[in-house]
């Protein structure tokens, strides 16, 4: 057999990602589920401010590398920024809309990583995006993100980022699940949706338990729904957290579910993550964030499928 006709063969034998997430999670719903936010827990202690409205107190940049494009190369030939420059130029606190918030200028990539050892919280913030896009992402819907239980070194994953559970805000995907990090080890559940360009999954309650890892099939499963208002609208989003379980709330509205977080270290050894760091990204797009706040809670929110 000819090269061109090995290829042609190997090439037509390879099963589709819909066809492995098929073999993993079984046919599509029937229906769409409505969830609704239920039993909401009182906070156990006082609110406390993450943004003080005047200044980057308390959050620590890290940038990733110049030319963001080599970002996911294992050998990416570069140098990260990390904080060998000022950053006053990607992040800053400015004024929009008559209030005070966090701006995240999205052109090089990284991160505000926020000096807090967080656990058992309610945490709230509001986000909208900016106008302005840029390369490699220019042309895909606008980017960012809200990470949890950071922890490990800056720069770990892919010299941009520290080891996390990903509240996922990016148009569309607003509250998807995302493991950052080869460590870190999310469950859930989810079912098929060829919709989805990969992994084609998305969350659904009493769905079939799966496991997200980065750098395999199921690196991330899709919000339940998309809850996200109309670009220029400021969003809220609640992350609530106990231990190593978490709900990810858009606009009032449960979009994902997760448990057993954890990190995988060496023999395979799986250790619960249940407290770390929060970091806001900077991946492409121009965000503005306000009015973070974090309260200690007791327990979790109901999420019911209606």
């Amino acid at each position: 057999m000819n090269m061109i006709l090995l290829t042609a063969a190997l090439a037509q034998a390879a099963p589709s990602p819909v066809e492995q997430a098929r073999a993993i999670v079984g046919d599509p719903p029937a229906t769409p589920q409505t969830l609704v936010l239920t039993d909401v827990p009182k906070p156990t202690g006082p609110m406390r401010a993450l943004f003080n409205g005047r200044d980057l107190s308390g959050w620590q940049p890290w940038l990733g590398y110049p030319d963001p494009v080599v970002t996911y190369r294992d050998k990416p030939g570069a140098t990260p920024i990390g904080r060998a420059r000022s950053t006053a130029g990607d992040f800053a606190v400015k004024s929009i809309d008559g209030k005070p918030a966090m701006w995240v200028k999205g052109e090089t990539w990284g991160a505000l990583v926020h000096d807090a050892d967080l656990r058992d919280y309610h945490l709230r913030l509001e986000f909208r995006w900016g106008d302005k896009r840029w390369a490699p992402r220019a042309d895909q819907p606008p980017n960012n993100g809200l990470l949890y239980h950071t922890h490990g070194a800056p720069g770990t994953v892919f010299g941009t980022w520290q080891p996390s559970v990903e509240f996922e805000i990016m148009s569309g995907s607003t509250g998807m699940a995302v493991a950052v990090g080869r460590d870190v080890r999310i469950r859930t559940t989810a079912a098929l949706d060829p919709s989805l360009i990969s992994p084609p999954v998305r969350y659904r309650m009493g769905g079939k338990p799966v496991e997200i890892v980065n750098g395999s099939l199921v690196w991330n499963v899709e919000n339940a729904r998309d809850a996200e208002r109309p670009a220029g609208q400021w969003n809220v989003l609640d992350l609530y957290v106990l231990g190593d379980r978490a709900v990810h709330v858009v606009n009032g509205v449960p979009v994902m579910v997760v448990e057993g977080l954890a990190t995988v270290g060496d023999g395979g050894v799986r250790t619960p993550l249940t407290h770390g760091h929060v970091q806001l990204q900077s991946e492409g797009a121009e965000t503005w964030f306000r009015s973070v706040t974090v309260e200690p809670i007791d327990r979790l929110p109901m999420v019911v499928a209606r």
